[in-house]
């Protein structure tokens, strides 16, 4: 189908601004009189307060105030970025007298200056009783030492969670008779994987402004995905009505997932609250790094039963996520681990397992992150279907193709739902001709010790969270013929305003330059779920279809008033403005809005909603061929060949940047970006000198084209394709070390240490 605005490589909405460096992020817009606001942090993993000396730090000139565990409400909540009823349990405090990791605020500093502020933070004398702390996940679980053992933690959802075993969530789900078909298969193959807490690294680190405004309500500006869903957390934190809050989010400098979590918001506020003035909170890189919210740490057990002709016949997966000190988003990212791995095989397997347990520990909380659980599942299962298919001396591509889930075929491990819209085979085959496969999967001996080897992984992800998220969007028409777009989804970077704006523009047939977006505010937006899940294109998309169908019967009866029509089938909807079939008479767009403000009773806007009960998942196959320096352990990406089916792509050169960003992020957390923490539990990689994620420079050549499907639940056929595109990279690179060494690298990031150790 040909489209005018949509399927086109149109500029992004904001590209200028942010190339000319305008004043677009929370820091460049706000006043900047605001008292900042800095966090005195615990240096122990595990620790009871008994006292906090102030009189010295509040003698500092310049300091407003300091508060401590004594001057908050005591009222439980989480920070996860969740629709209500939040499936993440409800346990923190704003400040707590139990310190639970090293970096647990203890003391909430507001100056009128950042040097008062910090030297304030230095005579704050702190009395710990320090305590033992548990810091393996693989040993919380029913531990002596328990992270949470205050008598009012809360789960609004039932997710097998217990605070006294140290357990945020629990579950098994499984279909078919795993064990009697494992017991029936020729190979079994029997392996452990594990992936460590990646940090996010945006470029802008959290920050939140805080002031009262001209009614005396709360005002929140914040670089944050879910504006909605942080005013409900800080309504409870606070415990003020949600009527007495507003927050808005200007442009993010990146969110990947971090901002999903309200880190920083609720310090601010309350500074806001007690002091009445503006306050302004900014992490430094290392508060970022110490407290902020990282991917789960995951370790993933997986059985896999096979015949040796290359059937896969049964696939058993536990998966134990460390949620650290606190439980937010630790209930539903372990749930991708497997529902996004193991339904790349289920429209064939006999039989599935899929279990987890997260549990909690005295280490930084970790959040939401880009792939969100589906990432280091999809890490464990392609390696194991790598080792199957190097073990059975099969071709890795052509024992995919033999399994893969195909179009039409029912996923029983992904919720019950038909592969509605599945290109998934055709990107195999797509991916192996434009990579070479058949050329570059042959290792080669390049002399003075390196070898060039390749390696092959799929993924899938989902589009939205079915019966759960809600897309909304308002569009009205404006006095110049014009339209306006009010979204509630946050763009972070990804262009969705721009993509959005497409849509009005094709269902409008109009130029997209014609379509002025705004976006995110909950006084002013329709609610909308947020920026998260892979759901703004396919969910908020569709939601924008529907307000724009809308608007244009509106539009068509105050034109049926103007030309005197009494059927509104007669009138045709054109560019500039609506045409009468019979008389050729004309109402232009900029009359019928003029009209719209004079005795009129129809409204020249529209706002829709939209919700889905499916989450198509889009899929992707990612090869790799590197070059392997067998006597320093260096691995360089010479090529990285990815195959995207997302549907329709709105905005294929916005969907090509949102892969090749992914598929670098996938490259880091393969093989640079480590995170170490010290015998008290502190992380000892506090910045990107000791973090390392890759550069450009550090690429070689980034592939990426598109096998579109065509998703009918979703607007203009699209699905999602914001989160899936960071999956393949780390089983694909390992089957490539593989290749080059004889050994399989299970545990992440493998870096050249590990390569020259073999281990």
């Amino acid at each position: 189908m040909a489209y005018r605005s949509v399927n086109q490589s149109v500029r992004k909405k904001d590209a200028m601004q942010l190339l000319l460096g305008k004043p677009v992020y929370v820091e460049d817009i706000v006043p900047k009189d605001a008292l900042v606001v800095k966090l005195l942090r615990s240096p122990h993993a595990n620790a009871i307060v008994q006292d906090i000396k102030l009189d010295t730090a509040l003698k500092v000139a310049g300091v407003e105030a300091i508060y401590t565990w004594q001057d908050v409400p005591q009222t439980r909540f989480a920070i996860a970025g969740q629709t209500y009823p939040e499936p993440s349990p409800y346990d923190r405090l704003i400040l707590d007298r139990h310190v639970r990791f090293v970096g647990d605020p203890v003391a909430i500093i507001a100056a009128e200056n950042e040097k008062a502020a910090l030297a304030a933070m230095k005579r704050i004398k702190v009395t710990y009783e320090v305590l033992p702390a548990v810091l393996d996940p693989r040993t919380a679980m029913d531990s002596e030492i328990l992270v949470h053992p205050e008598e009012d933690w809360y789960p609004p959802c039932e997710v097998g969670g217990d605070n006294k075993r140290n357990l945020v969530a629990s579950g098994v789900e499984a279909d078919g008779d795993v064990e009697k078909i494992l017991a029936d298969c020729d190979i079994v193959l029997d392996h452990v994987y594990h992936t460590k807490a990646c940090d996010q690294a945006m470029m802008e680190t959290f920050r939140t402004y805080t002031q009262t405004d001209r009614y005396g309500r709360l005002h929140v500006i914040s670089s944050t995905q879910i504006v909605f869903h942080c005013r409900r957390i800080l309504s409870r934190a606070l415990g003020i009505p949600k009527s007495k809050i507003r927050v808005e989010k200007p442009r993010i400098g990146g969110g990947f997932g971090a901002k999903q979590t309200a880190v920083c918001e609720v310090y601010p506020a309350f500074v806001t609250i007690k002091t009445g003035k503006p306050a302004l909170l900014i992490y430094s890189r290392e508060e970022s790094k110490l407290a902020g919210s990282p991917r789960h740490e995951m370790q993933m057990h997986v059985r896999l039963g096979a015949m040796n002709d290359g059937t896969i016949r049964a696939i058993d997966l536990h998966t134990l996520s460390n949620s650290g000190a606190y439980g937010e988003h630790g209930p539903t990212t372990v749930g991708l681990s497997g529902h996004k791995s193991i339904p790349l095989y289920t429209g064939r397997l006999e039989a599935f397992r899929f279990s987890y347990d997260v549990v909690y520990t005295n280490l930084q909380p970790a959040g939401a992150y880009r792939g969100y659980g589906a990432t280091q599942g999809i890490f464990a299962v392609e390696s194991a279907v790598n080792e199957l298919s190097e073990k059975l001396g099969f071709d890795p591509t052509v024992i995919r193709d033999k399994n893969m889930v195909r179009e039409g075929m029912v996923m029983p491990a992904y919720y019950g739902e038909t592969a509605s819209a599945c290109a998934l085979d055709r990107c195999m085959s797509r991916c192996r001709r434009i990579f070479d496969w058949d050329a570059r999967y042959p290792v080669r001996d390049m002399g003075n010790g390196k070898v060039r080897a390749a390696g092959v992984a799929m993924a899938m992800q989902g589009s939205s969270i079915s019966f759960v998220d809600v897309g909304s969007a308002t569009v009205k028409l404006s006095e110049d013929g014009t339209y306006n777009l009010i979204l509630g989804a946050a763009d972070m970077g990804t262009g969705c305003d721009t993509i959005l704006a497409q849509m009005v523009a094709e269902c409008m047939d109009c130029d997209v330059d014609d379509v002025a977006v705004f976006s995110a505010d909950t006084d002013v937006s329709p609610y909308d779920s947020g920026s998260y899940a892979s759901s703004t294109t396919y969910l908020t998309g569709k939601a924008v279809e529907k307000a724009c169908s809308q608007l244009k019967k509106q539009i068509l009866t105050i034109a049926a008033e103007m030309l005197e029509c009494d059927n509104t089938g007669l009138l045709l909807f054109e560019p500039k403005g609506i045409r009468h079939m019979w008389t050729g008479r004309v109402a232009t767009l900029e009359q019928i809005a003029y009209k719209a403000q004079c005795f009129n009773t129809h409204p020249a806007e529209a706002t829709a909603s939209h919700t889905s009960e499916v989450s198509p998942p889009p899929f992707m196959v990612g090869m790799v061929e590197i070059e392997l320096d067998k006597e320093t352990g260096k691995v360089d990406i010479l090529d990285f060949t990815a195959v995207v089916d997302c549907g329709t792509p709105i905005n294929p050169a916005l969907a090509r940047i949102q892969t090749e960003g992914g598929i670098v992020q996938g490259i880091g957390m393969a093989l640079t970006e480590d995170i170490h923490y010290d015998c008290k539990g502190r992380p000892m990689e506090s910045s990107f000198m000791q973090y390392k994620i890759p550069t450009r420079l550090d690429m070689g050549k980034l592939r990426v084209e598109f096998e579109s499907s065509y998703e009918t639940s979703g607007p203009f056929g699209a699905k999602s394709i914001g989160e899936i595109v960071i999956n393949p990279p780390a089983p694909a690179i390992a089957h490539a070390i593989y290749r080059a060494t004889g050994v399989w690298h299970r545990d992440l990031p493998i870096t050249p240490e590990k390569i020259v150790m073999g281990k």
